[in-house]
């Protein structure tokens, strides 16, 4: 298998956006998400998108020349349109005011309208881990799963993240979708042609599958039930009913190169530790239940995995199939 840096598969997303209608800019920051969420294992989300945005890019479902604007601003809350096109240079503006409001007010809420998909919902929270503050994300997605004792789907897949910073040591990150998988790795089983397990999906009918493609076609199963039905539900009213975005039924899959604009919604909270307990106290907090919780051996803490192949990814390079580097190549031109 073909093995690249990720400095050389940062150029060939960021060539593949922009030659499908992105700015260098949008391009530039896309790509670094994404290959970051290939470097972490994230296979759904990174690279696999590429093709994806770059089609939605060429068939007008983003608007290419987009440009992030703060729409709505009071205080401790801010609402930033997407403007039809991609996510992630919205997001990062999001991002970005919530820490200052935070810093200035203890705790801050950034929504973002009228967006699309965001990736890896924790690669957003990066920025305020390194501010030293607790960080959660949440998105809604094109309607995947029914509500509860329904047979349509209504809610998207509604991935939740949070982050909490640690001294010396790297935050935890905790990063899931509300679906009992990530839709997309339906898409990337469906690409390598391979099965799904049994409890991920429904087909159009409603019967449990393990076709990756009739799951595409179908449904997903909310994580925990009733439970997970419940908290797709609170994504979406947090993502979409305070910032006016569009709720995952009214937005068409992302798994087709034509349909509407998605419209979708993100939304931040970031919160100064120093404004409560203060920072001395919250740190030690975290290093009694971290310390509690690797008394087991068994334990791993939530994010270590992906930096620790991040890491190695930036040293030895990424893993790419054949077939998803050369249409990669393609796309760059």
């Amino acid at each position: 298998m073909p093995r690249l840096s990720v400095q050389r598969l940062n150029e060939l997303a960021a060539g593949a956006l922009e030659r499908a209608g992105a700015t260098a800019e949008t391009a530039r920051i896309t790509a670094a998400a994404l290959v970051a969420a290939e470097a972490q294992g994230l296979g759904s989300h990174g690279l696999a998108r590429v093709a994806q945005y770059a089609a939605h890019l060429r068939h007008g479902r983003v608007d290419g020349d987009a440009r992030a604007r703060i729409v709505r601003d009071r205080a401790a809350a801010c609402l930033v349109d997407a403007g039809e096109g991609l996510a992630f240079p919205a997001c990062a503006l999001a991002v970005s005011e919530a820490i200052a409001r935070a810093r200035a007010a203890g705790a801050a809420f950034a929504g973002v309208t009228r967006s699309h998909h965001f990736g890896a919902a924790a690669w957003h929270l990066q920025p305020v881990a390194e501010a030293g503050m607790v960080g959660l994300a949440f998105g809604n997605s094109p309607a995947a799963m029914p509500a509860w004792g329904g047979r349509r789907a209504i809610f998207g897949t509604n991935p939740i993240a949070a982050v909490f910073p640690r001294r010396g040591a790297p935050p935890l990150v905790i990063d899931l979708s509300l679906s009992e998988v990530a839709r997309g790795k339906l898409m990337v089983a469906a690409r390598e042609g391979k099965p799904i397990p049994a409890g991920w999906a429904l087909d159009k009918a409603g019967n449990p599958t393990t076709d990756p493609k009739a799951g595409l076609e179908g449904m997903m199963l909310p994580a925990g039930g009733v439970k997970g039905a419940m908290l797709a539900l609170m994504v979406e009213l947090v993502c979409c009913a305070l910032t006016g975005a569009a709720f995952g039924f009214e937005a068409d899959s992302f798994f087709t190169d034509a349909g509407n604009r998605p419209r979708i919604g993100q939304a931040f909270i970031v919160i100064d530790p120093d404004a409560l307990a203060g920072n001395d106290v919250f740190h030690e907090r975290i290093e009694t239940l971290v310390a509690t919780m690797l008394l087991d051996p068994q334990v791993r803490l939530p994010g270590q995995r992906r930096v620790e192949l991040a890491r190695r990814a930036e040293a030895e390079g990424i893993e790419v199939p054949a077939q998803l580097l050369a249409q990669l190549e393609s796309l760059a031109g």
